[in-house]
């Protein structure tokens, strides 16, 4: 099971300014970028359901030259729900009663069905009386795109074209073109291999796919090659390090795992030290 949440929160958290710079340019002005500051994770009990509620990314900022703040709420919406519009006037209006400030909700739609435009707003009326109009942003990733997006230098490009509207053929062209990107914005190492493993969890291509994923990257530049097979290389160890750790777990002797796995005895120990730690 994918954690479509956490992958989606570490994303926006890390990247959110970038993240407003593609997809709201008009929030962003406004903002000044050194007053943003992330708030608590707020918890919400629906009495009805029984079920707790988390948000997913709320953010303070000021105003560009005012002392006035504002909050941007973000949320993650991985599958399709007939009552979202409604659960986010919710939490607009339960967020707007603890802190007191304007909020601008946004929505990233990341299912890839149905395609579908989604409602965003939510409304209360009484005959021609409106006693709620509620809006938000929505960013519906699978009426996107990724062809759109080749052009822009920003990390958070590179990762959400993988959750674009892309046809089944596409999918090799579409991690390359993902991981050239990457290649260009010459981040540090966590946060390339933040990108780069959002990518791999959303494009898992099979054997026939990797062969056209390869021929994709042999026509780059030599310099995006190098950088982008250093990425493919660390997906490969990341993978091998996972299967020498549940091997670990399952008390296989280090030596059988240093054959198994290719792994030098040094990676291994390592591993096994790490393990302790955590136990």
């Amino acid at each position: 099971m994918i954690d479509h949440d956490r992958l989606f929160k570490e994303l926006l958290s890390t990247f959110f300014v970038e993240f407003l710079d593609l997809f709201l340019p008009q929030v962003v002005s406004q903002i000044d970028r050194d007053s943003i500051q992330f708030l608590p994770q707020e918890i919400f009990t629906d009495v009805t359901s029984g079920e707790k509620k988390e948000i997913d990314l709320l953010a303070q900022c000021r105003f560009e030259q005012q002392d006035t703040c504002f909050l941007i709420h973000v949320e993650n919406q991985s599958y399709t729900e007939t009552a979202f519009a409604k659960r986010m006037f919710k939490y607009f209006a339960r967020l707007h009663e603890k802190y007191d400030l304007p909020i601008y909700p946004v929505v990233v739609f990341s299912f890839d069905e149905p395609k579908r435009a989604e409602p965003q707003n939510y409304r209360v009326i009484f005959g021609d009386f409106k006693v709620v109009e509620f809006q938000f942003a929505a960013i519906q990733l699978n009426r996107l795109s990724w062809r759109d997006f080749l052009t822009q230098s920003n990390p958070v490009a590179a990762a959400l074209m993988s959750k674009m509207n892309i046809r089944r053929e596409e999918r090799p062209q579409v991690k390359a073109e993902c991981l050239r990107l990457l290649a260009t914005l010459k981040l540090d190492p966590a946060r390339m291999q933040l990108i780069s493993g959002f990518v791999d969890t959303y494009l898992r291509l099979d054997d026939t796919e990797k062969q056209v994923f390869q021929a994709a990257i042999s026509t780059m530049g030599l310099d995006e090659q190098e950088e982008i097979m250093e990425i493919v290389t660390s997906w490969q160890q990341e993978a091998l390090e996972k299967v020498a750790v549940n091997l670990l777990r399952e008390g296989i002797a280090a030596e059988v795992i240093v054959r198994v796995t290719g792994l030098t005895v040094e990676q291994v120990q390592q591993l096994q030290a790490q393990l302790s730690l955590e136990d």
